[in-house]
């Protein structure tokens, strides 16, 4: 049974076949650290493109989360004191990890292993964290979750 799609505010992509959704508070930086990572794959020779981004249509199945784009911002992501610029981009994808913020101190710095969190209730993925001002975020990724880029 498929649920009914519900926009977030988030930034979706997939690098190679890993969709990756960037969830956290506004001003995080979750449009500038998806498009290093879709920076860095092509440099490295992966494919890489956006989904959608500060809207996201997530839907599920019993078994996959899947992020789509409203059509009136299709291909475009906000680059915060740069504006909005246009790259490539995928209708649809499915969805494998939250990408939420990491702490740089505190008892939380070094997350749970099995972390999941919410994306709608009853919808949950597993957690990756990353920190905001990381100079190579694709390749923290690729570190916590080697699949991504495959």
């Amino acid at each position: 049974m498929s649920t009914i799609p519900v926009n977030i505010h988030a930034t979706a992509i997939v690098v190679g076949k890993t969709g990756l959704l960037f969830m956290g508070p506004s001003g995080w930086g979750k449009s500038m650290l998806a498009f290093a990572c879709l920076t860095e794959a092509k440099r490295i020779g992966i494919h890489a493109a956006l989904v959608a981004d500060d809207q996201v249509m997530i839907s599920s199945n019993e078994k996959t989360v899947t992020a789509a784009c409203p059509p009136s911002i299709q291909g475009m992501i906000e680059l915060r004191g740069t504006g909005i610029v246009r790259i490539p981009c995928i209708q649809v994808a499915p969805m494998h990890y939250a990408v939420l913020p990491g702490r740089v101190s505190g008892e939380d710095r070094v997350p749970p292993e099995d972390e999941t969190t919410a994306v709608l209730p009853g919808i949950a993925l597993p957690v990756i964290r990353l920190l905001a001002n990381v100079p190579l975020p694709l390749a923290v990724l690729m570190a916590k979750a080697p699949e991504i880029g495959r």
